[in-house]
């Protein structure tokens, strides 16, 4: 009994042994390849993807670097649940639905702060306030900020999403739908809004900077729990692309252009309404989210059993960013 003893014990610390091994080796393992997404309403993403940072950054520890193109939040967020990406460019309301929705995701840091979306019309439209919206067909993106921008404005009217006819269509198509008449208004997303404002027979009747939630880059949870080394590289060179389109914005702009093949005027326009001077996320982004939640559970998108508070805490990280960013 004493040598089947004193083998099982030496089983069990070679057992021991291997596991202790074993999680050194998963630890220090490296991603044999990170996705991220670029998208037309993160200038930083572009800049980032034109200049090649992010394959140079990772080359040396032979990690390939791929990028795919997100049309709006939504799009961002079914890429990241889907693992097609690690790393989602969204607005942070759009972050927060999809987070008391289960995703497992975490918002990193904050590409920038927008005026990205507003309330569209054409010219001739007798709509000129929030409550001329009643019984009217309005085109947004159900699930990104547009949506939640038209949800807040039309509670602070006094009006409820049944007392109009919400379309849903991704951003460009909503445009499109505004300007062949196919709905009375849409929520629109920049850089399609700025296009129309310039370039079409429509106006924007109403604005609010503060219903816009802040630009932020996601990381699926298990990455981050596997390698935050690389998420750490990740917002390196994201700060990279930030501070050149800080030093650079008209050459900002023109990558813009040129990638949303939309003319300079455009960009430009979009460009003024980012402020890129805040990547940290931390409580101004909080309060946003938590104010934005109040509305979408009164909704009932957000569960109003869900607790804003907790679910924002859960959502937010700011580890990563203050690692790298002094």
């Amino acid at each position: 009994m004493k040598k089947w003893f004193g083998l099982l014990t030496a089983l069990f610390l070679l057992i021991g042994v291997a596991g202790c091994s074993s999680s050194t080796t998963a630890k220090d393992e490296k991603p044999k390849k990170i996705v991220l997404d670029y998208a037309y309403y993160s200038p930083t993403s572009l800049v980032l993807k034109k200049f090649g940072w992010a394959e140079e950054a990772f080359e040396k520890d032979g990690i390939k670097v791929e990028f795919v193109l997100s049309q709006g939040s939504n799009k961002a967020l079914e890429f990241l649940n889907s693992s097609s990406v690690d790393f989602g460019s969204t607005a942070g309301a759009a972050a927060l639905i999809a987070k008391s929705k289960g995703a497992p995701i975490e918002s990193v840091y904050i590409f920038s702060k927008p005026e990205w979306t507003a309330l569209v019309t054409k010219k001739d439209s007798s709509i000129q306030s929030v409550k001329d919206l009643k019984g009217k067909k309005i085109a947004a993106t159900i699930g990104t900020d547009p949506y939640i921008f038209l949800l807040r404005a039309l509670d602070e009217a006094g009006l409820a999403p049944t007392d109009v006819e919400i379309v849903n269509l991704q951003h460009a198509d909503g445009g499109t739908a505004l300007t062949t008449g196919q709905v009375d208004a849409w929520a629109g997303l920049d850089p399609h809004m700025a296009k129309l404002e310039l370039e079409a027979d429509t106006r924007i009747f109403y604005r609010n900077p503060e219903f816009n939630t802040y630009g932020t880059l996601n990381v699926r949870s298990d990455f981050a729990k596997k390698y935050p080394a690389e998420v750490e590289k990740v917002i390196e060179v994201y700060e990279k692309a930030r501070k050149w389109v800080l030093e650079n914005p008209e050459e900002a702009a023109e990558i813009l252009a040129s990638e949303a093949q939309i003319s300079s005027n455009v960009a430009n326009k979009q460009m003024e309404r980012n402020d890129f001077s805040s990547p940290i996320p931390g409580d101004v982004q909080k309060e946003a989210l938590i104010s934005a939640g109040s509305i979408l559970q009164k909704g009932d998108i957000i569960p109003k059993s869900a607790n804003a508070d907790s679910l924002v805490d859960e959502l937010i990280h700011d580890e990563f960013a203050k690692a790298v960013i002094k």
